[in-house]
């Protein structure tokens, strides 16, 4: 008996150690890709930021010059603060849309699939068509957004407005992808919640506090999570609307597109480097703080 049941153990033992196996090469090529091209490159970033860059693949060892001369630069610093306000002026107001055209279409609307298609439709068009289209709405001589309101607002050459209209474009362009991940989140919850809810006397406003936004709550912070770094590594929305001669470049000149102008048109690469190092700690923080505020605003145990 003792015999058979060593053996059945045994057997148990090299299933299960089979089983891992398959798991880890299922799991290994996206490690691999991951090592490759991501923390390999990062590495040799931060090595690169304390580095001149002599051509050729060659480096020279210069400390702390890098990042001494960044902080010393008022376009980095200016940069900086663009790309905390342009995340600002996106992220809440386009999750709020988001949030309002999700339960729009979580209703009992008609032509509901034509109204997900129309809202999802900016993530399907090329970046490239969507900025010629609202270049040509924002066009201070003959855009309709001028023609309509009866001004000559320079929406994309006033370094006071130009903010604010890449800021429209980007809320725009993320409402439809972000309402259907929201979506998502709503059609989950069961509808007894409601009803049990109205038994007891409850309105609209109040079931949507104390039952839609906690239950929807874990997919809502997955979604904020993904616009926030989207909104910090923004750069090709502001490469395509703003030309390089454009009066308001400065103020509207994200971290990403000043790394861009460093690495690859000043041919700096150290302080492109440098650059993106701060990019990726002004990340970090952003991620921590968010996951703190989880443990205190998400709920999963509904």
């Amino acid at each position: 008996m003792r015999g058979g049941s060593s053996m059945k153990s045994g057997k148990t033992s090299a299933a299960a150690k089979g089983e891992q196996f398959w798991r880890y090469l299922m799991v290994a090529p996206t490690i691999i890709g991951l090592l490759i091209l991501n923390v390999w490159p990062f590495i040799q970033t931060i090595y690169a930021s304390f580095c001149e860059h002599l051509g050729f693949g060659h480096y020279k060892f210069i400390g702390l010059d890098n990042y001494i001369n960044m902080f010393q630069n008022t376009d980095f610093w200016r940069a900086t603060g663009n790309t905390l306000l342009f995340c600002v002026l996106t992220v809440p107001v386009g999750i709020f849309l988001s949030l309002l055209v999700a339960i729009l279409l979580n209703t009992k609307v008609k032509f509901k699939s034509g109204f997900r298609t129309i809202f999802f439709l900016p993530m399907v068009c090329a970046p490239a068509a969507v900025t010629m289209v609202w270049r040509w709405i924002f066009n201070s001589e003959y855009g309709i957004l001028n023609q309509i309101f009866g001004t000559r607002v320079a929406w994309v050459t006033d370094p006071h407005v130009v903010l604010i209209s890449c800021s429209i474009v980007a809320v725009w362009s993320a409402i439809g992808y972000d309402a259907v991940l929201l979506l998502s989140g709503l059609q989950n919850i069961s509808k007894s919640y409601y009803e049990a809810s109205s038994i007891d006397g409850a309105g609209k406003i109040t079931q949507f506090f104390k039952i839609t936004l906690p239950m929807i709550s874990p997919t809502l912070f997955v979604t904020m999570i993904m616009r926030l770094m989207t909104s910090l590594k923004v750069y090709d929305l502001i490469y395509m609307m703003v030309e390089e001669t454009n009066p308001a470049l400065t103020s509207v000149q994200s971290l990403i597109y000043l790394f861009y102008r460093e690495s690859f048109v000043a041919g700096s690469r150290g302080s492109g480097s440098a650059i993106a190092v701060w990019t990726v700690l002004i990340i970090g923080i952003a991620t921590v703080f968010q996951f703190i505020g989880q443990k205190k605003w998400v709920n999963y145990e509904v």
